[in-house]
Parts: structure tokens; C-alpha cells; sequence
């Protein structure tokens, strides 16, 4: 019998062996059985969990004194009656409030300002000029982080009380300006540090000297980090109420300090206290939710080098 014309068949290719994939964990298989509508929801419940005593706060101070002695501000879920704005009438009118409003704000601003300009200042020549020394007074600056505020309460008491500025809006506004240099020039030296030397280096060939480079090339590259700065001073300082007690006038002094007061001399004035403290709390959460996007991106920007 003949064979030819015919072929010899083909030999099979063989399949290399599947890699063995590890068995996810059963975290992960939670997690992805339970994403979606599911893991939202939940992250709105503990959301609502973690904003309960803000929403117990807000309901509180819109009844009335025997309202809330009388029962809990839930009851205003199914008695929406006894909301009422007198509360804060009466606290707007009140000229100790107003006034340690006002106190409050006339720190908290230049405070802020101050450490972000001279922070920015200083961050841009620790990041782009040199100078004698320069890495070891980044050092200490950096040192100057660990430093906490107490121990420097009797020292800077005792130079203020010399100096004519204990109990005085200047003495407040220079120590919050001191205590908060350390992180301003830290952040600001970071974020800095990454901007291009090639967008600097093309600057100076156009005949930027170092102020308007700084003014216009690094400052407005800078304004995530700026803007996370501010945040985080203007929160420091308009919920500070250690320095505030010591250093402060005590004739007008800052909202936390004036609510202090009111809760050891009535105790019980929840119609006083609580507008009191929402309105405390309202304009620094203002500040942040306008500024948050700032903040997010100026802060992972300038953790990292």
C-alpha cells in the first residue's frame, strides 16, 4: 500500500501550565461582593454616626430654655414647632459674644497671614538658594516641630510681662506666628523643592531676579500648599484655647475663652452655650470646605520628597 501524498500528522503544541493564582482573602472577597450600593450606604450611616453630636449640637441651639430642659433635641424630629431663632438673637445681641467674636478674628487673621507669608518665604530659600549652613537650619527648624507648646508658657510669660504685651492681641498673634513657622517652612520647603529647576533656570535667563521669581513662577505653583497652610493655621488658631487663656486680654477675650467663662459662672445656660458654639465652629468648617480641594492636594504634594 503506498503512503505518498499523504502527511504525517501534526504534533500538538502543549500548553505551559496555568501560574497558580493565590486565593483571595476573604477581606477581599467582602469587599468586592459588598462594593457598590452596599459599602455607600454604609459609608453613609457611619458619616451620619460621626455627625451626630454636630447635628445634636445645631438642633439644640434653635430651642428654647425649657424645651431643652425638658427633653432631648431629638424630640425635635417629631415637634419641628419648637425650632426657634431667639437663641441666636439673643447671643448676637449679647456684647460679650460680639466682642469676643470680633477678638477672635483680629487673632486669628494676622496670624495667618504672617505664618504663611514668612513661611513662604522661608521655604522658597531653603528650597532654591544657597546659603552658609543652610541644611542644618533646616535641621533645627525641623527640630522646632517636636517643641510643644507648654513648655514655652512661662518662659514667653515672664518676656511678654517685661516687654509690655502679656494680655495684649500683639503678645497672641506673635506666639501663634512663632509656634506655627516650624510646619509652615516644613510643608512649604517640601512642595517647593519639586517644582522644575529648568521652569527657575529658564526664569532667571529671562531676567527674573530672585523676588519676582518668587512672586511669579513659585508662588502661584505654590498655591495648593499655601492654601493647605492657611487651613491648618486659621483651625489651630481660632480653636486655641490654652494660649488664648494665658496670653489673651481678659476684658475681650477669644470665643473659647468667652464660652469657657460662661459655662463656670451659669453651668446650666445650654441656650447661651450651644448657638455660642455652632457659630464658633461654623466658620472654621466654612474655611475648610472652600479651600478642601486645596488642602487635599497641597498636602499629599508636600508630604513627599
Amino acid at each position: 500500500m503506498s503512503t505518498r501524498g499523504t502527511r504525517p500528522p501534526r504534533a500538538r503544541a502543549k500548553r505551559a501550565p496555568e501560574p497558580l493564582r493565590a486565593k483571595p482573602s476573604l477581606a477581599v472577597r467582602v469587599a468586592a461582593r459588598a462594593g457598590g450600593g452596599v459599602l455607600r450606604v454604609v459609608l453613609i450611616l457611619v458619616a451620619l454616626f460621626w455627625l451626630m453630636p454636630t447635628i445634636g449640637l445645631l438642633l439644640s441651639s434653635l430651642r428654647g430654655p425649657q424645651d431643652i430642659a425638658a427633653t432631648g433635641w431629638w424630640t425635635v424630629l417629631t415637634a419641628p414647632s419648637e425650632l426657634t431663632f431667639d437663641n441666636y438673637r439673643r447671643l448676637l445681641d449679647d456684647p460679650t459674644i460680639t466682642g469676643s467674636l470680633m477678638s477672635t478674628v483680629m487673632i486669628t487673621v494676622p496670624s495667618t497671614v504672617l505664618v504663611v507669608v514668612i513661611g513662604s518665604l522661608a521655604g522658597y530659600a531653603f528650597a532654591w538658594m544657597e546659603f552658609p549652613g543652610r541644611d542644618w537650619w533646616f535641621l533645627l527648624v525641623v527640630g522646632l516641630l517636636v517643641v510643644p507648646v507648654q513648655v514655652a508658657l512661662i518662659p514667653v510669660s515672664e518676656l511678654f510681662g517685661a516687654i509690655g504685651l502679656f494680655e495684649t492681641t500683639l503678645g497672641v498673634v506673635l506666639f501663634h506666628t512663632a509656634f506655627g513657622l516650624p510646619f509652615a517652612i516644613f510643608l512649604l520647603r517640601n512642595f517647593f523643592a519639586e517644582i522644575p529647576r529648568e521652569l527657575l533656570e529658564a526664569a532667571r535667563l529671562d531676567g527674573a531676579g530672585e523676588l519676582r521669581l518668587f512672586t511669579r513662577v513659585v508662588m502661584p505653583l505654590g498655591g495648593p500648599a499655601i492654601a493647605s497652610l492657611g487651613i491648618f493655621q486659621f483651625l489651630w488658631v481660632w480653636n486655641d484655647m490654652l494660649v488664648a487663656l494665658i496670653f489673651a486680654d481678659s476684658g475681650s477675650p477669644p470665643i473659647t475663652v468667652a464660652l469657657q467663662q460662661q459655662v463656670r459662672q451659669f453651668g446650666n445656660n445650654i441656650d447661651v452655650l450651644a448657638p455660642g458654639a455652632f457659630v464658633s465652629m461654623v466658620i472654621p468648617l466654612a474655611v475648610f470646605f472652600a479651600f478642601q480641594r486645596q488642602f487635599v492636594s497641597g498636602v499629599m504634594a508636600g508630604a513627599v520628597k
